[in-house]
């Protein structure tokens, strides 16, 4: 019953903050956009490179009502959220144009509104129209949207699948500390916080062993014990799941009992929050993914990562509603998945990537129980790092990309010293999402290798007047199109 009048509760909050919005877009045409992805996928990079190409004259061939001449400017403006931290643009496009280096990773929800002017391609449009789309960007950690399935989940469920996952073979050396630690607790004794803090810190020092470069993995909830913040410390964030619970319910004052009762306040103090202020009032979103990270990383890190995706997209509200519905529920009707760092590969494996990535989403799809909803699914780099080339051997000629690695970046023990340019021949995807995951899933076979290294952001050239080009890209203008371009029409 509780529970029950907990969800009706939130429903009619999530109901009262759309009817704000919606009102506030009589006056303002505004459309919430978000950003996630998993560890290392470059959410960061993407929305600031989408801000600076469309500020900065980028080249957009693909994205129609820029090209055509009808976006007349695209200038940021106060975002509506005062309580949010703004999006730190200008340090982020200094860093990748002046000093050369990559913004730092997401850490905390972020916002920034971006206002288009435009001319509607329709006279009728452009009779009814103001000229002006506000895109609210939201910038948030992927870890915090793993963390909605637990609204679902019980403090016994969450730590049968927390252990379940931890005796996998990825991941049974890295768990094996807080394990072993775990399984000498009585449940049924009393609570003991100095044990619960040191429990607590290794589960947490096993969440970071697996989101490390060497293992990849991505499903790796509770988010916030990757990135407390200044929850740091806290009861919420003091808790782990005990393997081998007894039956019943935890009898009170027990150790038991005190993570269970922690576990529920994290859901209730961080989780819903989350989920009700924010992520209940997008209506499109980008998920970004590091799918060659997971390749490289071997078939478990590939598995974790569809794992990861079939909970995302269950907590997606998909679908479309009319003018009557959209004033009480809102719904994300568009929902671009962005295979990132495209430009590590040559352009012949693109379509290679893309297809793989759609084939793990598709399966995610089906096991989170969705059809495929109006998605769209991109082998993209918002900003290239890489150009290609090609090298003569012998009679034939090898594809290479070319850039400069960071220092400290090795390939067959070979390390870069972070100035050098370099060719770099990337290796190739199989040619059918069959034959990769058959190589993946077979013992027998070879599975498929990247040469993956992190290479340093373009130097930008610069006009005979000074003007510095914007951030090179692949197929941001296509991710613009889908996600922006019905609304420019």
């Amino acid at each position: 019953m509780a529970s029950s009048l907990s969800r009706i509760t939130d429903e009619a909050l999530i109901t009262l903050d759309n009817l704000s919005d919606r009102a506030g877009n009589l006056f303002r045409p505004t459309i919430r956009l978000g950003v996630t992805g998993l560890s290392r996928a470059g959410k960061t990079v993407f929305i600031t490179a989408l801000v600076h190409n469309l500020m900065h004259g980028g080249r957009l061939p693909m994205f129609k009502a820029y090209r055509s001449g009808r976006i007349a400017s695209a200038k940021l403006e106060p975002q509506p959220d005062d309580t949010v931290p703004r999006f730190q643009y200008e340090e982020h496009v200094a860093s990748l144009i002046r000093d050369r280096i990559w913004p730092q990773s997401t850490r905390a929800i972020s916002e920034m509104r971006l206002t288009i002017e435009y001319e509607s391609a329709s006279a009728w449009n452009r009779m009814l129209s103001s000229g002006k789309l506000s895109v609210d960007i939201i910038d948030y950690p992927g870890e915090w949207l793993l963390d909605l399935p637990l609204l679902d989940q019980d403090y016994r469920r969450f730590s049968e699948t927390a252990t379940q996952l931890a005796t996998s073979p990825a991941r049974a050396d890295l768990a094996r500390e807080w394990l072993e630690k775990a399984k000498t607790i009585d449940a049924l004794a009393p609570a003991d916080e100095p044990v619960a803090r040191e429990l607590a810190a290794a589960f947490s020092s096993y969440l970071r062993a697996c989101k490390s470069d060497e293992r990849a993995l991505s499903t790796l909830p509770p988010g916030r014990f990757l990135m407390p913040g200044d929850l740091d410390g806290s009861p919420a964030l003091t808790f782990l799941p005990l393997p081998s619970l007894p039956s019943g319910p935890a009898p009170t004052g027990s150790f038991w009992h005190m993570m269970e009762h922690r576990y529920e306040a994290y859901k209730h103090l961080v989780v819903k929050p989350f989920f009700r202020e924010h992520f209940a009032r997008l209506d499109r979103q980008i998920l970004l993914i590091d799918a060659m990270q997971a390749m490289n990383a071997g078939p478990e890190a590939v598995q974790d990562l569809e794992r990861a995706l079939t909970d995302i997209l269950a907590c997606f509200r998909h679908g479309t509603t009319n003018l009557l519905s959209s004033l009480f529920t809102r719904r994300i009707d568009r929902v671009l998945v962005g295979a990132t760092k495209a430009d590590h590969l040559h352009h012949e494996s693109h379509d290679r990537l893309q297809a793989i990535t759609e084939r793990l989403v598709d399966r995610a799809m089906a096991e989170a129980g969705h059809g495929r909803v109006n998605m769209e699914i991109l082998a993209m780099a918002a900003v290239r790092a890489t150009r290609e080339a090609t090298i003569g051997r012998g009679k034939d000629e090898l594809p290479v990309i070319v850039g400069t690695p960071l220092a400290g970046e090795t390939i067959a023990g070979d390390m870069f010293d972070g100035k050098t340019k370099t060719a770099i021949f990337p290796g190739d995807l199989p040619e059918t999402p069959d034959s990769f995951f058959e190589a993946l899933e077979s013992h027998d076979k070879e599975r498929p290798h990247i040469n993956f290294v992190r290479f340093k952001p373009p130097k930008l050239e610069t006009t005979a007047e000074g003007i510095t080009l914007s951030l090179p890209h692949i197929r941001l203008d296509r991710a613009l199109e889908f996600l922006l371009g019905d609304l420019l029409a």
